[in-house]
């Protein structure tokens, strides 16, 4: 098999990270003519196809096998930068700002347990790019080779990964005191929740109505549902009185402790086991982030079984 141009590799992954040519261009610090001209020439070389123009940009089964290849090679250079930095200290390595290293969390461990994880990593000058999505969808991420890991709740392993469980993170419906007072004052029922807003995170989050169904024995729940993309701001939603919000308990045990929140269904929890899915390489950067993250699930996510 000839050998692949890395600069068309990393042209096309470009594209598909940057949602676009014009943007590939200025990453890329290039025409967007140069950009074409580069895609052009791999596409002749594979001979498919490799960018479907749609809205928005995505990459072909082909595209996808080579962005996978792309990141793969950005993998070596970094634990080649890695080692050579402990053999001479002083070297700075090549560090180019296309060369990131992506992971796919899903929102709520971003806002928890997963971002200081990565804290000495980042310090240490690895160039994390962090993709957020809910966990029943960041593994789509790794399947289609965009991030070499994701913390996901798919406990089957993909071809060419390996899985390991991190925990369980709990979640508790919970409001505001005054609201809570007004609208629910002995607890959330299952005769009020059709009619309470529930503050989501987006339109793929199943979280409330599982919860809702889990909690009250029901086989299909519809619920009054506000979308607010962010697990800090669902907090601060439910704290100005915009309604009831389903959260990892992790995030809101300060404001319950406090009385600014309370728990509107005391009798219920909702676990959500988590796991870490890689690449299964031999790789002293994926070793690394794979012990980061199982080092801080371990001290702050409730442990498996």
């Amino acid at each position: 098999m000839s050998s692949f141009d890395p600069d068309a590799l990393e042209c096309l992954a470009a594209i598909v990270e940057e949602g676009g040519f014009e943007r590939a261009a200025q990453r890329l610090s290039i025409t967007q003519s140069a950009v074409s001209q580069r895609l052009r020439s791999l596409e002749a070389q594979v001979g498919t196809v490799l960018i479907v123009r749609s809205r928005p940009l995505k990459a072909t089964a082909a595209g996808q096998l080579l962005l996978k290849h792309t990141k793969m090679m950005r993998l070596l250079r970094a634990d080649l930068e890695k080692d050579l930095k402990e053999l001479a200290p002083s070297s700075t390595g090549s560090g180019r700002e296309e060369e990131r290293i992506s992971v796919a969390i899903n929102a709520d461990s971003i806002a928890t347990w997963a971002l200081p994880a990565l804290d000495t990593l980042a310090l240490a000058g690895l160039p994390i790019e962090i993709i957020t999505d809910d966990q029943d969808f960041t593994h789509e991420w790794l399947r289609e080779g965009q991030v070499l890991g994701c913390v996901t709740s798919l406990n089957q392993a993909l071809r060419g990964c390996r899985m390991e469980a991190l925990g369980f993170m709990d979640y508790v419906a919970v409001a505001r005191s005054s609201y809570a007072s007004l609208h629910c004052p002995k607890g959330l029922t299952a005769h009020q929740f059709a009619t309470t807003p529930f503050i989501a995170f987006n339109r793929k989050d199943d979280m409330q109505r599982e919860f809702v169904a889990q909690a009250f024995g029901l086989k299909r729940v519809t619920l009054k549902q506000l979308f607010v993309p962010s697990s800090e701001a669902q907090v601060r939603a439910v704290c100005a009185g915009w309604g009831v919000s389903v959260l990892p308990r992790l995030l809101v045990q300060p404001l319950l402790d406090d009385g600014t929140l309370v728990d509107v269904v005391p009798h219920h929890r909702q676990p959500v086991a988590l796991y870490w899915h890689c690449w299964n390489l031999s790789s002293g950067v994926l070793d690394s982030l794979s012990d980061a993250l199982r080092t801080s699930a371990a001290h702050t996510l409730r442990a498996p079984g």
